[in-house]
């Protein structure tokens, strides 16, 4: 017996529309909800444990999105035919999902929590990444798990300068704008996207016209919640509390501390300084009452340290490294550290620096995409990396994270549209985050565009990025400029931006309280422009514009494009041509087929071995043109005529026979030609009757008169 069902519809207004429907699925999880539009659905379930385990003092939630590849009726790649560890994409969503999630748990909750979002049926035309957040709340709605704020996520898009929300893969290539915004009823908590050089004032209206959209999507939320029967919250064991120790933490500690923060210092100098009063704080507890309450010292003495911190922001304008808000801090770059690689750049600003390499190669190098959701490459694509050395710690590498997947990310994402659309190459830029102390995917992003047009990369444009934080007390605020690793962890936004000098490029923005203000927002974008113009200058005094070819060692790529019937000449049987060329002329040689086109990808460093292979590609595909002369070459002699070779395009051979060497007879061949001789010759086309190729020598000169017969 299907159980009884509580559906709720939400109408996009354009004919599209959501469900989401509760009661059929997964009816042990704590909540669980399927969400469907058009043919893609999406089953989201939420489970938590009913008590927290010893000594974890923060929420362990785990964000969990698959795709699974039966909802597109497609097999898994690879030898194992299922599904492993999450792609990228994959692992983009679940960031997505976490970012807004996280902050809206209450802070006393700390039981583990799971919420896993699969994707069970795929519609190419419904993006479902744009559903997973709505998913996840809704699941959480219906459970009895502690979470007050529903909230959703869309895509907006702008076509035609019409925003649309969800659009289609295919919609989206035709739109300017393509940005993740979650938000609850009441404030925006995330955004993300890429953009085409748009304003600040454009990137704002979009984020408002998604909230208006979200607002729709929670209420919907809100009528399954009260259908379906609101679940009483579960009562938990929250966090321990003693508010004597916590006065005496704070009596101890807090003009100290706000007197090293006032002062301004480096990130280890401060570390040290605010150690140094922690301990003092503990010698003022017996070795039993830290044994008892240890963790209540620690958890006061950070509790009045971000109060400090935060309250010099406020009340002096100073941050804890002296800064005033809109202060960007010292930068030094420099380009062609790395002597071999094909591009290189250093950037380093203040305690935060960045490696970046680029390298070049051919369509084969693309970055395949082979999900349930998306197939396709990527010729341009950026990789990140943040070794623990970068923080002056020792930890064990444990393969990429999803940190290193969303940074890399977001700088990809910065740069690829100033890519030019005629590149030839193949490009792959790595960041390698050599320190880090605030925004080492802004650093990615500058040191990426240096790297590129150190490589010759003609970038349309260069790009820079800034992080921007921002501290209130619900009153008074102050946003900052460039931020400290500090303060993105004491603050309540983190604000990533990134464009050119004409527009925004990228964003990524996360909030850690309710009720962000547009007016901060806006005066936010507006105090990021200006950093982002600063540090825009920086880079190009260093290299003011792409360098006009790529290095000697970098390869120089050349494209050609031959009929589709010649194709096979090109390869050779069983790749004997291709590969015996590649080998002679030290190039490597890529051949793609589109629409009945042979597109040819001709990759080397040495100019003599590309133009070889250019001249075997004339050879092979040389077509001459009937009545025009051609130089030949002989190759052979024969009884009959002489083999000649067209000298244009060698390979190409041709029968000059005896009958066509000259107007007199010739007895022998030899006569009128010998080996190597070089002359003209005319193309007659192919001969009707032998249906080979014909060729004449004597054509090419006047025939002589005819003598008259005597009587």
């Amino acid at each position: 017996m299907i159980p009884q069902l509580f559906v709720e519809k939400i109408d996009l207004g354009d004919g599209r529309s959501i469900t989401i429907e509760t009661g059929r699925l997964a009816k042990q999880a704590d909540g669980s909800v399927v969400v469907r539009m058009g043919d893609t659905m999406i089953l989201a379930t939420a489970v938590s444990a009913r008590t927290s385990n010893p000594g974890v003092d923060f929420l362990p939630l785990t964000v969990d999105y698959r795709e699974k590849f039966a909802a597109a009726g497609r097999f898994p790649g690879g030898f194992f035919k299922r599904e492993a560890r999450p792609s990228d994409s994959e692992v983009l969503t679940m960031r997505l999902v976490d970012r807004v999630l996280r902050p809206l748990f209450p802070d006393d909750y700390h039981a583990e929590t799971q919420v896993m979002i699969q994707l069970m049926s795929h519609d190419e035309e419904v993006m479902p990444d744009a559903l997973a957040g709505l998913a996840a709340s809704a699941a959480l709605a219906v459970s009895d798990i502690p979470f007050y704020n529903l909230i959703s996520e869309v895509r907006v898009a702008r076509i035609d300068g019409k925003f649309v929300i969800n659009p289609s893969r295919a919609d989206l290539e035709k739109s300017d704008i393509d940005m993740m915004i979650g938000a609850s009823l009441d404030s925006v908590a995330m955004v993300e996207g890429e953009m085409k050089e748009i304003s600040e004032a454009e990137m704002v209206e979009a984020i408002k016209f998604a909230h208006e959209a979200i607002k729709v999507q929670i209420q919907a939320q809100l009528r399954l919640q009260a259908a379906f029967g609101k679940k009483e919250i579960r009562t938990y064991e929250g966090e321990k509390e003693n508010e004597e120790i916590y006065k005496k933490v704070k009596a101890a500690a807090y003009d100290k501390i706000y007197a090293i923060a006032k002062v301004g210092s480096a990130k280890h100098e401060r570390g040290a300084a605010f150690a140094e009063v922690k301990e003092e704080v503990k010698a003022l507890f017996t070795e039993e009452e830290l044994a008892a309450d240890g963790d209540l010292v620690s958890k006061y003495f950070y509790k009045t340290n971000k109060e400090a911190v935060r309250n010099v922001v406020l009340e002096l304008g100073v941050r804890l490294d002296g800064r005033k808000t809109t202060d960007i801090r010292p930068i030094w770059c420099e380009t062609d550290y790395l002597p071999r690689v094909h591009g290189s750049s250093l950037f380093t600003r203040g305690e935060t620096q960045a490696l970046a390499t680029v390298t070049l190669g051919t369509s084969r190098e693309a970055n395949q995409i082979d999900s349930p959701s998306e197939q396709g490459e990527e010729k341009f694509y950026l990789h990140y990396n943040f070794p623990p050395f970068s923080t002056g710690e020792a930890k064990p590498l444990r393969g990429t994270s999803r940190r290193e997947v969303g940074h890399g990310n977001l700088a990809q994402r910065a740069l690829k549209n100033m890519i030019p659309a005629d590149c030839p190459y193949t490009i792959r830029v790595v960041s390698e985050v050599l320190e880090s102390n605030g925004s080492s995917s802004m650093a990615t992003v500058c040191a990426g565009t240096m790297a590129l047009m150190d490589a010759g990369v003609q970038m349309v444009k260069p790009v820079s990025g800034i992080a921007m934080g921002l501290i209130t007390d619900g009153e008074k605020f102050a946003v900052l400029s460039d931020i400290l690793g500090d303060e993105d962890h004491l603050g309540d936004m983190d604000f990533k931006v990134t464009g050119t000098a004409d527009g925004i490029t990228a964003c990524q923005m996360d909030i850690k309280i309710d009720g962000l203000r547009y007016d901060i927002m806006e005066q936010a974008l507006g105090q990021a422009r200006e950093g982002r113009l600063h540090i825009l200058g920086k880079l190009t005094e260093t290299i003011a514009a792409p360098r006009a070819d790529v290095k000697a060692h970098a390869p120089k790529i050349i494209t050609r494009t031959i009929p589709g019937n010649f194709i096979g000449a090109l390869i050779g049987p069983g790749g004997k041509v291709i590969q015996e060329l590649q080998k002679a002329t030290g190039t490597t040689i890529v051949i793609n087929e589109v629409d009945e086109q042979g597109v040819i990808e001709i990759l080397g460093t040495d100019p003599a071995g590309i133009e070889a292979v250019l001249a075997k590609i004339a050879s092979i595909t040389f077509k001459p043109v009937l009545g025009e002369a051609y130089e030949v070459k002989v190759i052979k002699m024969l009884d009959f005529g002489a083999v000649v070779e067209y000298t244009a395009a060698p390979g190409n051979e041709v029968l000059l026979h005896v009958s066509e060497l000259a107007w007199e007879r010739t007895e022998n061949v030899t006569d009128v030609v010998n080996m190597g001789d070089v002359f003209q010759v005319k193309y007659l086309g192919v001969d009707p009757k032998t249906k080979k190729e014909k060729v004449s020598k004597k054509a090419l000169v006047p025939r002589p008169p005819r003598e008259d017969k005597k009587e």
